[in-house]
């Protein structure tokens, strides 16, 4: 009996950097399964992304507060479906990506053509392109924090400039 709890312990020892792996692999893949959505359009896909206890820790001009009475995750779901609208032919790629555990940090880039209302700015034709650093925390596959950094004066000056 004791030679098998030692032999199963063992190989629970040698699982443990597998199982680890594929967790890392699997916090890997919602950053391009985030990216993909976007560059699809597809705002149900990419809201399914998110759990429903969603937190963003991310405060910014680019990434207000929700309202009141609006949760972070109808908040995030509505940002993106506005970024959509005011650059409809939007496409989202990871740069770069690192993951461990539940977490996953990626730079995206976004590359878009300003035809529709962003950031209360009018249409102005321009192609722009801007990035943002993120940091995302998983829980059974989906996104359950956020910590992120994007790009908003770059915008900005693309937009004036």
């Amino acid at each position: 009996m004791r030679r098998r709890t030692l032999i199963a312990g063992a190989a629970l020892i040698g699982a443990a950097p597998l199982v680890a792996r594929a967790a890392a692999a699997e916090s890997a893949s919602i950053a391009e399964r985030f990216a993909q959505t976007l560059s699809a359009h597809d705002i149900d896909a990419f809201a399914a992304l998110y759990a429903e206890g969603y937190v963003n820790h991310q405060v910014s001009a680019a990434a207000p507060p929700p309202p009141a009475g609006v949760k972070p995750k109808e908040a995030v779901v509505a940002s993106f479906a506005a970024r959509l609208k005011g650059l409809p032919d939007l496409k989202v790629s990871v740069q770069t990506s690192l993951a461990e555990a539940d977490r996953v940090a990626a730079s995206f880039a976004y590359e878009g053509t300003h035809q529709g209302l962003y950031y209360g700015v009018p249409p102005t034709g321009k192609r722009l392109f801007f990035t943002s650093c993120d940091i995302l925390r998983l829980a059974d596959g989906l996104i359950i924090e956020h910590w992120g950094m994007g790009d908003i004066a770059g915008v900005v000056a693309q937009l004036k400039g």
